[in-house]
């Protein structure tokens, strides 16, 4: 059959990258949506981007180009003025004598490919690219946002010395035109931590230039910006503040607020902290996804056996249940996954925060202000009189707190709460530290969890790992108990789907210390650490470091993430 007869999922289908179901599904949104085949494929997620664009060039007999791996200059990327660039959705390429070849992410008109010879004055040549490796590409060379502050640049007025610019600050329509106000580049910022699944944004500023940096998978990375935004980040800071309902006049002491937005149907809440630094203020926008509360416990990622046991421990009628982990390990999403399974009719549950970074249904929440003097420990008094079942207290930050906290689960009520410690145990010695009598950690405590967050191996590019040290085999075959042969560990090769990371998503790494009769009897004012660990040991207990070689074995995490979360220094 002749190529150009077929449609993209016709060879997609003879090469088993979709089913015949499938391809049916695409066709009935093609002709409801009046889409190309392949946006249909594509919008419902049935075969990777780089994959269907492969079939679309082979239909159209054109040269598919994966310009993750072509090293483009900055002179050939030159070669074509920045506003045909972003019109047309394009890069160049390449360039050989007068022929000029072209990467696009959809197939151009005659009449534009005539365009463009008479504006470049060249020969061209069309290759078809992914529109997310061509985006990614001109966020490479021109930085993020840069079609909006070109415009914004060649349209704004100089201004007399001293006097304030004045933007619209009114949101446009998704799908509209870009106008070239600030608002357009703040949704853009926005809309692109959401498109790579960021959790923070950080905007900082410098004498001659601004830094911006998304929080991915735990680890910051930089995003190119344009050379012009540091003309404009005052009206930028000044824009998010508005959203966030801040004071856009006071710029000398830090401010913290909120924006709620949506996107294709899904609700995000921004948390916004503000610092004056040197240079102008600095945000940080925390991102929050409200889908993402009310996971199955087996989504949070824990096996099956940690999973019974949380669940038993959410329908406990008392008892204190705590939460430990570094900043940005996941506590906040497992306590509200906690909240949500003890949640029926039949129990009052009031969550004291701060900041309440979720809203939850059917239970009431009091956001902490310590500046009119509601605090942890106040609140904590008042929440105990309004008749709780259970009770999440945001943080444990003093020795006020702890102590209302254990008396509360001592007194018939389920508190969870988060402590700062480095591991499970630890959490006794620390609420010893704070002056609690040996008597009421033993009568109130339950269990103490540690927690981590480990960047997933990316699933399209998984592979063996060669490169594990024996030593490091060595311990995991031991943790696990199985010969060293039957090791799997797994590692990302890097690929278009991960943006070549190796990485994609998180999965939680949890140690669960149960305590029982005979660590409450080693429990006291000379407490040493590593008796309770032995004691634990016997009951079942495994560090952090041991459950994490389960998802090695897995193939969820690699090798490297077990060491970059749980290594310890050693004196030689």
């Amino acid at each position: 059959m002749d190529l150009n007869h077929r449609d993209v999922g016709d060879l997609l289908l003879e090469t088993g990258s979709i089913t015949p179901s499938q391809l049916e599904q695409a066709k009935v949104l093609q002709r409801r949506k009046n889409l190309p085949q392949h946006r249909a494929i594509l919008e419902l997620n049935l075969s990777p981007e780089d994959t269907t664009y492969r079939a679309l060039a082979k239909i159209h007999g054109m040269e598919y180009a994966d310009l993750a791996c072509l090293e483009i200059s900055r002179s050939t990327i030159d070669l074509v003025p920045s506003k045909l660039v972003f019109h047309y959705r394009m890069v160049p390429i390449s360039i050989e004598g007068e022929t000029l070849t072209l990467a696009f992410g959809e197939l151009p008109r005659q009449l534009e490919q005539g365009n463009l010879r008479l504006l470049l004055g060249k020969q061209i040549r069309i290759v078809l690219a992914t529109p997310s490796s061509i985006q990614s590409l001109l966020r490479k060379h021109f930085g993020l946002g840069a079609e909006t502050v070109q415009k914004l640049r060649d349209d704004r007025t100089q201004p007399e010395s001293g006097e304030e610019l004045v933007f619209d600050v009114k949101g446009t329509d998704e799908g509209a035109a870009v106008d070239g106000t600030i608002s357009d580049f703040v949704d853009q910022l926005l809309l692109e931590a959401l498109r790579l699944k960021a959790t923070d944004i950080h905007l900082e500023p410098y004498n001659n230039s601004i830094r911006l940096r998304y929080r991915i998978d735990g680890l910051m990375q930089s995003v190119p910006v344009p050379s012009g935004l540091r003309q404009l980040y005052g009206s930028i800071a000044s824009r998010l503040k508005i959203m966030a309902g801040l004071n856009i006049a006071e710029k000398r002491l830090p401010q913290d607020g909120r924006i709620s937005m949506k996107r294709q149907g899904s609700e995000y809440d921004l948390r916004v902290s503000t610092i004056p630094t040197k240079f102008g203020e600095a945000l940080c926008l925390r991102v929050l996804g409200r889908q993402s509360l009310f996971l199955d416990l087996g989504q949070l990622g824990m096996d099956t056996a940690q999973e019974n046991l949380f669940l038993q421990l959410t329908r406990l009628p008392q008892g204190l249940i705590l939460l430990t982990g570094p900043t940005g390990s996941g506590k906040t999403t497992t306590l509200y996954a906690a909240i949500g399974h003890a949640n029926d009719e039949g129990r009052k549950i009031i969550t004291i925060e701060d900041p309440v970074e979720y809203q939850l249904e059917g239970t009431t929440q009091i956001q902490v202000r310590e500046d009119i003097g509601l605090t942890f420990a106040t609140g904590l008094r008042s929440v105990l009189r309004h008749d709780p079942d259970v009770v999440l207290i945001g943080e444990i930050r003093d020795a006020e707190t702890a102590e209302i906290a254990v008396r509360a689960a001592q007194t018939g009520h389920l508190v969870f709460s988060t402590l700062h410690t480095n591991d499970s145990v630890s959490t006794l010695t620390r609420l010893l530290e704070m002056k609690i009598d040996p008597f009421l950690v033993t009568s109130s405590m339950v269990c103490s969890i540690a927690q981590r967050l480990a960047r997933r191996i990316c699933r399209h590019c998984n592979e063996p790992d060669p490169d594990v040290a024996p030593s490091i085999l060595s311990e995991m075959a031991i943790s696990l108990g199985i010969p060293i042969n039957e090791l799997s560990p797994q590692r990302g090769r890097g690929c278009a789907e991960c943006g070549h990371k190796a990485y994609r998503g998180r999965v939680a790494l949890y140690e669960f210390f149960l305590i029982n009769d005979e660590l409450c009897d080693l429990i006291g004012p000379n407490l040493r650490t590593g008796k309770i660990r032995e004691a634990a040991r016997k009951g079942g207990w495994k560090s952090l470091r041991e459950e994490a070689w389960k998802k090695v074995q897995s193939g969820l995490i690699p090798v490297s993430e077990v060491e970059r979360l749980t290594r310890q220094v050693t004196v030689s």
